[in-house]
């Protein structure tokens, strides 16, 4: 298998998994409060990180990658979970996950500013025809219903594209699976002693759902989801690859309907299909 496609294939790996977050993430809030959640999950993750960081005695980073993964660790491992976490207190996970197919437009600019990608013209009209009927989507649902929810998600998109553009690029010195367990080691402090801060005050009314929830976010959206997508976005490219997250409001839109028994609308079906078909036609012209 090529580089491309290889790449193409631990992308679309990484957005499976991914799209198990926002499901997963709303389950575990219904029982714990978000901050401790953002601050467990990459607890959990960053101590796991360490560990095969060691395991397979990886080369400290240089003193100039830090920076980078500072952006990764603020990006991914904070304020993509927290803002999303927060918004789900105020929004559906159907409807949060409309946003996501926003985020390869964010990847893709991010992908220009930081990671030197150059896409032809073609690419970004498919992006952006994409990016629009998820924001045409969202506006049709009427923004006085939940104005906090959607600035939550909105921001949580900026942040998470800055963050996958930056740890794409800096994957292609360090390695994808390296980055982040790098970026995960570096908020560890941090996120330790948040986690004990903000620890419930009695585990005894917190569900298995919920508890189901942290793990899933803790192991496969927090770690091993990032191995595959790192990876995947240095091979194929930024903003090429970085458009199979279109895809993954279908994946998220059929879990949150089968798992969490949301109503899924036939307008969300609508845009979920037009978003898909944005992704073949901006994959074309990626390059």
């Amino acid at each position: 298998m090529d580089k491309t496609a290889s790449g193409w294939l631990n992308g679309f790996i990484g957005v499976l998994i991914f799209s198990g977050s926002l499901p997963a993430t709303h389950v575990a809030v219904a029982d714990f409060d978000p901050t401790f959640l953002t601050a467990a999950r990459a607890a959990i993750a960053g101590l796991l990180g360490i560990a095969m960081l060691l395991l397979f005695r990886q080369k400290r980073p240089g003193r100039g990658d830090l920076i980078s993964l500072t952006v990764v660790a603020l990006g991914v491992v904070v304020g993509f979970p927290l803002l999303t976490a927060l918004a789900l207190k105020h929004v559906t996970t159907a409807h949060s996950i409309i946003f996501v197919g926003l985020l390869p437009l964010a990847t893709a600019i991010f992908g220009v500013l930081r990671g030197g990608d150059r896409p032809r013209p073609a690419f970004w009209l498919f992006s952006c025809i994409g990016s629009a009927l998820v924001a045409g989507f969202a506006l049709s649902q009427g923004v006085s219903a939940s104005p906090v929810g959607d600035s939550l998600m909105l921001g949580a998109i900026i942040v998470c594209g800055l963050g996958y553009a930056e740890g794409a690029a800096l994957s292609r010195r360090l390695g994808g699976w390296q980055v982040i367990c790098w970026a995960l080691a570096l908020s560890l402090p941090v996120m330790l002693v948040l986690s004990f801060l903000t620890l419930p005050p009695s585990f005894a009314g917190i569900g298995s759902g919920a508890w189901i929830g942290l793990a899933y976010v803790s192991l496969f959206s927090m770690l091993i989801g990032f191995i595959f997508w790192y990876r995947g976005l240095a091979q194929g490219g930024i903003a090429a690859v970085g458009q199979l997250q279109l895809l993954q409001p279908f994946f998220g839109l059929a879990l949150a309907a089968s798992l969490l028994h949301e109503r899924v609308s036939p307008m969300m079906v609508v845009v979920t299909l037009g978003v898909v078909a944005c992704v073949f036609g901006a994959k074309k012209f990626a390059r």
